[in-house]
């Protein structure tokens, strides 16, 4: 196929996304001093203290408002706690069948977006591929960490879900999205105020510190960002497809940077995740059937 048939700015985007989203899981991970809770909040809020300084640009419905801050507390919350009940890689990859997700939700939220047969085989790739790499060998998963699993599953829906619904939210900047961050994180700061008590700030060391604020700047500040983007004028059910390579790109940075081990199972669910990836990238790009009004 030509360059020309798959590649548009919508699908730049999505790739830059990808790259950003990769180092969440492996960035994370390094992060123990503080619960779950505190860890969302703090990012959160970091990421929309970076978005102040565009505060004329927040114009957006109650309703955008309301469901972005609600898939950005929720889907990071349920996450950040399967990374504490499950192995990180395992947890990792359960989480990113969000992109399946998005590629079975389309057409039920959607008009005009119906699944192809490339959709559905390049999602059963990406899902098998994921599946591969979450078993324990003997193909079932392991029971003693089926809270985390379940965590990671339920992020996966919540992604996937917003993800294609942030398609019918009434048109809004790019910006909010980020912008949305501020009240979610201060929710999350909230909540962990009044369940664990006072916030244990000084208890976190400087170099969790630097990971915290480059999670805001990075997969949890621009990328947020550049998915809007990607979502806003792209086909989701190539999106979704391409997003499999998340899951690959995150598993060899967690192998790079926090010694986790690398096995021909996960050499193969790689190519399997690349395969769909690229299967349901092919075919000519269909226009959005929503409108694409969305201020720049």
């Amino acid at each position: 196929m030509s360059a020309s048939s798959w590649w548009d700015r919508s699908t730049g985007f999505a790739l830059l996304t990808i790259l950003l989203w990769a180092s969440l899981a492996a960035l994370t991970s390094r992060i123990t001093s503080v619960s779950p809770l505190v860890l969302v909040g703090l990012v959160l809020l970091f990421c929309g203290v970076g978005a102040l300084p565009f505060w004329r640009q927040w114009r957006a419905s109650p309703l955008t408002w309301l469901v972005t801050v609600t898939a950005l507390l929720f889907y990071h919350l349920l996450l950040f706690m399967s990374f504490r009940h499950a192995p990180v890689l395992e947890a990792n990859l359960i989480n990113y069948l969000w992109p399946l997700c998005i590629i079975l939700f389309t057409p039920l939220l959607l008009p005009g977006h119906p699944l192809q047969a490339r959709h559905l085989l390049a999602g059963a790739l990406g899902l098998a591929g994921s599946v591969l790499v979450m078993v324990n060998g003997e193909l079932q998963l392991q029971q003693a960490y089926l809270p985390g699993y379940l965590l990671a599953l339920g992020a996966a829906i919540i992604w996937g879900g917003y993800s294609v619904l942030s398609r019918r939210l009434p048109p809004a900047p790019a910006v909010v999205t980020a912008a949305a961050c501020l009240p979610a994180g201060l929710l999350a700061l909230l909540l962990a105020w009044l369940q664990e008590g006072p916030l244990p700030l000084t208890q976190i060391p400087t170099g969790d510190w630097w990971l915290i604020v480059g999670l805001a700047i990075g997969p949890m500040g621009a990328a947020f960002v550049t998915w809007y983007l990607a979502l806003r004028d792209g086909d989701p059910r190539r999106i979704g497809a391409l997003a499999y390579l998340t899951p690959l790109l995150s598993t060899l940075l967690l192998v790079l940077l926090n010694g986790e081990q690398l096995t021909p199972r996960h050499l193969l669910a790689g190519t399997l995740i690349m395969g769909g990836a690229l299967l349901g990238m092919q075919g000519k790009r269909t226009t959005p059937a929503l409108t694409t009004a969305h201020p720049k």
